[in-house]
């Protein structure tokens, strides 16, 4: 990387507020200096009640929250649905819970992606430049594209449905735009994790499989049997019909 772009990348690190919420004082204090070392300015909370008053009193809210799921009081599953009720804040589970359906748990609860303990700092950091560059991003054109009942604004990071708009995350938003710039051509799951986590996840498709059944609760009329997000079995998914612009 030249000396220029990596002033660039360190400036926007430098401008990005993260909120760890973590009881554990030694995996806090290791993570907010691992953390400062990538660049970025940490705000701690140790208990999820903490974590809720920060978020809610609105002065400096966080561009990530960090929430570890195993919390004394409110635990980090509800410190989520909370969070994810009053609006699409990106947020990355850290968890020791590795099982599947630990980990399904957190992403139905609104996660946008989760690492687990013990957390290399590398990796954690990669993931959140990640999720930065898709919730900052655009979708690359201004044009509006019809999806069914839906209109997609891609310059806006918006989805309405009879003018009124659908409450996505800017995860759920990335999915559905991948899907319909496809145009009713298959795009393969790996494809999908590649497009809307902008990582590579090893191949590990829980992370999609949650956000499908999360992105037709919120678009499909009735989910059971969805007519916008189609299953193509085996390879992938699709929009139903063609998406128009």
């Amino acid at each position: 990387m030249g000396t220029r772009a990596a002033k660039v990348l360190y400036y926007a690190e430098m401008t990005t507020t993260l909120l760890l919420v973590e009881d554990d004082t030694r995996i806090r204090s290791a993570l907010r200096l691992a953390l400062a070392d990538e660049g970025y300015r940490v705000t701690e909370a140790a208990t999820g009640e903490q974590a809720l008053e920060l978020i809610a009193d609105g002065t400096s809210l966080p561009d990530v929250v960090l929430l570890d799921l195993m919390l004394p009081g409110i635990d980090g599953l509800e410190v989520c649905s909370r969070i994810r009720e009053h609006g699409d804040l990106p947020i990355i589970m850290v968890t020791a819970r590795t099982q599947s359906h630990e980990v399904i748990a957190g992403l139905e609860a609104g996660a946008d992606d989760y690492v687990t303990k013990p957390v290399d700092a590398g990796e954690l950091a990669a993931r959140i430049r990640a999720l930065l560059r898709r919730v900052r991003g655009s979708g690359g054109q201004d044009l509006a594209i019809e999806v069914g009942d839906l209109t997609v604004l891609p310059g806006e990071s918006r989805v309405l449905r009879a003018g009124a708009e659908v409450p996505l995350t800017k995860t759920e938003f990335r999915l559905l735009y991948t899907l319909a710039v496809a145009d009713g051509a298959v795009v393969t799951r790996e494809q999908l994790l590649e497009r809307v986590w902008d990582y590579d996840y090893f191949g590990d498709t829980r992370l999609l499989d949650v956000h499908i059944r999360r992105l037709r609760r919120k678009v499909e009329r009735d989910p059971g049997q969805p007519e916008l997000v189609v299953t193509v079995r085996g390879v992938g998914y699709r929009v139903g019909g063609s998406a128009r612009p």
